[in-house]
């Protein structure tokens, strides 16, 4: 028997309750009384003939629907779960072929076709499976907390920019009006920085979202199927972990994402003294607030620093101090002789020195190798004397020679050392390669 033959033409379903109508076609008693209430008119679905309000039931059509279902209904629910039923032997999926990543029935197992491999029952391979897909969720976690932290540098740029062009402002309105070209250029090369930054963090933030919308997808489909049955969770799950293979590596925020401050604002007056020489002076060391701990406050200048308890919101970029109250110069030197002069005199506390540039600013071990420093604390230790307060110290380095000293600028004969605790972090020998200015304040 056609099924289209028992099958309603209104729900295209097995018919239910058939009613017939004067013009012969028969209709589901609900979808015919459906319909009328749509159409608003007493007329067959089919050929648009008036039929009576109340039409008889179709009782041969209704026994004949009725057979169908007891002969055939029972084969349509077993074919619906033939899924879990090998697709040669017609045994029932138990175990799960590791070489194949399949699985399989005892025939299988004992065929000449699985000869020589290993064989795991299906309930241990989906407990292995839902532990991977709990990697696939953490996995996920991680891209989100870095998208977070991606929107966080986004926004700490934007307040960069901000505050870098108000200062490049400032510094240039007390220039006179031949100096605003100088200005124009300064805003142009950060707005293209900016531009070349942002640019950098979209791209990051499409590479994240394309992760998290695989591991999104991904995650979803083997969650539905995980609920569903076992063994399309396994057939599907290779496909499922190959789309994703490729974003496998947790993804690292660049270094050097953010604004290059220091380049802006320092010197700035500096570079307008040719120009300007009665009115600026030159400042040899710039700090860089991208290296900052976060509890410490630089001016607007760059030139000085001082040290609060409350921790700053800043990025977690690669360069910047987390452990240590640290904070680097913008330049480094790799040759010839420097010095300069560090004002200590409103600090009751303070830790000054260099350190070579490819020591680790993350974790706690900065102070343990390649940094030469002297610290200064204003009380007693171990019965030893207060030491006479100083206002300034001069660093002096010869790059060429490897030497580094402090002294006190009042009195260009006496060591540094002779008034306050030297303290020498270097303990290979090696000499002094590459260093990176570094001041340090604490309060």
């Amino acid at each position: 028997m056609d099924v289209k033959e028992i099958s309603c033409p209104i729900c295209c379903e097995i018919f239910k309750a058939p009613v017939l109508l004067s013009c012969s076609h028969s209709f589901c008693k609900e979808c015919l009384q459906q319909f009328w209430t749509t159409k608003c008119t007493k007329e067959c679905p089919v050929c648009r003939r008036s039929s009576r309000d109340d039409p008889p039931c179709n009782l041969v059509l209704q026994n004949l629907c009725e057979s169908y279902l007891k002969k055939w209904g029972n084969k349509r629910r077993r074919s619906s779960e033939s899924e879990d039923d090998c697709s040669l032997h017609n045994e029932k999926l138990k175990l799960f072929c590791l070489e194949d990543k399949q699985p399989v029935c005892l025939v299988c197992r004992d065929s000449q076709k699985h000869i020589s491999h290993s064989f795991r029952p299906i309930n241990e391979v989906v407990s292995s499976h839902k532990e991977e897909l709990k990697s696939l969720q953490e996995k996920l976690k991680r891209r989100e907390k870095f998208k977070e932290e991606c929107v966080k540098t986004l926004k700490h740029i934007q307040s960069q920019v901000e505050h870098t062009e108000r200062q490049i402002k400032l510094e240039f309105k007390k220039l006179h009006q031949f100096l605003r070209d100088e200005e124009e250029i300064a805003i142009t090369a950060l707005r293209k920085e900016q531009e070349r930054k942002n640019q950098i963090m979209q791209e990051t933030f499409a590479e994240v979202n394309g992760h998290i919308s695989a591991f999104s997808h991904t995650i979803r489909d083997l969650e539905k199927m995980m609920n569903g049955s076992e063994v399309l969770f396994l057939k599907n799950f290779p496909d499922a972990m190959e789309r994703v293979k490729s974003v496998q590596s947790d993804p690292q925020l660049a270094s050097g994402a953010l604004i290059n401050v220091a380049q802006y604002l320092g010197n700035l007056p500096f570079r307008a003294w040719k120009k300007m020489q009665d009115i600026v002076q030159n400042t040899p060391v710039i700090l860089d607030p991208n290296t900052a701990h976060p509890e410490l406050l630089l001016s607007d200048d760059l030139t000085s620093l001082t040290c609060s308890k409350n921790k700053q919101s800043l990025p977690a970029n690669p360069e910047r101090f987390d452990e240590h109250c640290c904070v680097l110069g913008s330049e480094g030197f790799n040759s010839g002789t420097h010095s300069w002069d560090v004002d200590v005199k409103e600090s009751s506390s303070w830790s000054l020195g260099i350190t070579v540039a490819s020591n680790q600013r993350k974790g706690y071990d900065f102070f343990d190798r390649g940094v030469w420093s002297v610290q200064y604390r204003l009380y007693e230790e171990a019965g030893l004397p207060v030491v006479q307060k100083l206002e300034r110290v001069r660093v002096q380095l010869d790059c060429d020679r490897g030497k580094v000293s402090f002294s006190d600028p009042e009195w260009k004969s006496q060591k540094i050392h002779h008034k306050i605790r030297l303290c020498k972090a270097q303990r290979n020998g090696r000499q002094p390669k590459n260093y990176t200015s570094d001041s340090t304040g604490l309060s």
